[in-house]
């Protein structure tokens, strides 16, 4: 065994279990891990504090065990990355037998056969017309791609995006992202690439509002993009804000944008990485709105837990990259590694099979009902909203506690009853819930009640 291995049991774990919490939470086995972290990890990574987190054990389905044994409800479906469930069973298969025939290809050289089909699944799923591909590891890389696509095709270097959105945190990535305790790590003079127009949040029942927010958002696009100094070839936006708290705007945003872009021969790309991949009750979150983006990045749930993601583009757009004289201009060791691309097409088909992303719209309205019937009277409460499995409980403050103060409260107390969630949003006010599709109807109702009863003692605690 390697220093520091663990052998473990056969696992029995299903992934359709209930909570199970067997010691404190943390558990002394958590807590132990996670001293040993301390002391090897840059300590910018992972947050650790008193009564979270916990260290991972193993996962199935919906259901997460901590090295404790103690059993929770996920939630998050780590980060929406299991979609489809942790460990799908055809996801693992497919990944195994790819591994004993061919575990690593040769990126831009000698391309396995499975890279192949899983391109051509992607042509096929994505919408009409935006099919080229490059292959990449994270959605980060996949948004680069983006960015440098659109300065070889328009010669222009120039970013818009939207407050609040979030594309990644790898340097070019951080031109798109809004956050400024991220953009903090990136050079200063990159950010006179980017520019940012407010994203147009639809709140329900306020029409008259809805139509000032984004008239204000489109009209801050434009002038952006007629102004020569900023010299604007892309506009990245997110179809449902993820990570700045699952705010979705109205539907006619994304057609109008489109046209906008359209007007000035701008790239329009359409960051799907979190909402792709069926998790809105569609393969893509824009599929709806009745137009076809210049490009379009996916990743998280495209590799069914396997690190893998894409940046996908109209045919003439990507041309601009040119053909390949033997030295690609974009790529990596990794790129198409055969075992993810393994499990990729087994994830499309688990999908597919298993009419997951029905279930994500039907069980996503049933998940919003139930909360705002157990979160009626909660004076925590300011909004619940989002489409498919992708929910948001915005925070309300309380006797001068912050937003993001509750939710956190909320979090905590949540995972020490075996549910497990997120903080996103403006100051992590907003309870992000993104569970997989395969999530059973009484795990549902398990993380509702302890949702709602964390909801209580919070409201009891900071007063109503």
């Amino acid at each position: 065994m390697y220093p520091g291995q663990q052998t473990f049991a056969p696992t029995t774990l299903r992934g359709d279990e209930l909570p199970e919490i067997v010691t404190a939470v943390p558990g002394p086995a958590s807590s132990r891990w996670l001293s040993r972290l301390a002391s090897v990890e840059s300590r910018n990574v992972t947050f650790v504090g008193a009564t979270f987190p916990v260290a991972w054990q193993e996962a199935a389905g919906a259901a997460v065990v901590d090295v404790d044994g103690n059993r929770y409800i996920d939630a998050t479906a780590a980060f929406g990355v299991a979609f489809c469930g942790h460990r799908a069973p055809t996801v693992v298969a497919a990944a195994q037998r790819q591994m004993a025939t061919l575990v690593h290809g040769m990126g831009d050289v000698h391309p396995p056969a499975v890279r192949i089909r899983l391109l051509e699944e992607l042509d096929r799923i994505t919408p009409s017309g935006v099919g080229h591909a490059v292959l990449c590891t994270g959605g980060a890389e996949a948004v680069e791609v983006a960015i440098k696509t659109a300065l070889l095709h328009t010669s222009r270097p120039g970013i818009v995006a939207f407050e609040g959105g979030y594309h990644g945190l790898t340097i070019g990535a951080l031109l798109a992202t809004s956050r400024s305790d991220f953009r903090a790590t990136a050079p200063p003079y990159l950010g006179n690439l980017s520019h940012f127009a407010p994203f147009p949040r639809a709140i329900s029942g306020d029409d008259s509002g809805n139509d000032a927010r984004l008239e204000e958002s489109l009209q801050a696009v434009g002038r952006y993009l007629a102004d020569p100094v900023c010299d604007v070839g892309i506009v990245i936006v997110e179809p449902i804000q993820g990570r700045g708290g699952t705010i979705v705007p109205p539907a006619s945003f994304l057609p109008r944008l489109a046209a906008l872009c359209g007007d000035y021969g701008v790239l329009l790309c359409v960051d799907e990485i979190f909402t792709g991949m069926g998790r809105t009750g569609a393969w893509f979150a824009s599929e709806s709105n009745g137009f076809t983006p210049d490009l379009l990045c996916v990743g998280k749930a495209l590799g069914g837990g396997m690190p893998l993601s894409a940046c996908l583009g109209k045919p003439d757009v990507m041309a601009s990259w040119g053909k390949s004289t033997g030295e690609a201009l974009h790529t990596s060791t990794f790129l198409g590694h055969p075992v993810a691309c393994a499990a990729a097409l087994a994830a499309i088909a688990a999908i597919e099979d298993g009419k997951l992303m029905q279930r994500a719209r039907w069980l996503g309205e049933h998940i919003r009902d139930e909360l705002t019937r157990n979160l009626a009277e909660s004076s925590a409460v300011a909004e619940i909203r989002g489409e498919g499995l992708m929910i948001g409980i915005e925070c309300a403050a309380m006797q001068g506690h912050a937003p993001g103060d509750i939710a956190w409260s909320i979090v905590e107390e949540s995972l020490r009853n075996g549910l497990i969630l997120l903080p996103s949003g403006d100051g992590g006010c907003v309870i992000q819930l993104t569970p997989p599709a395969v999530i059973t109807r009484e795990q549902v109702d398990a993380a509702i009640t302890i949702l709602a009863r964390a909801f209580d003692k919070a409201t009891a605690a900071h007063g109503a």
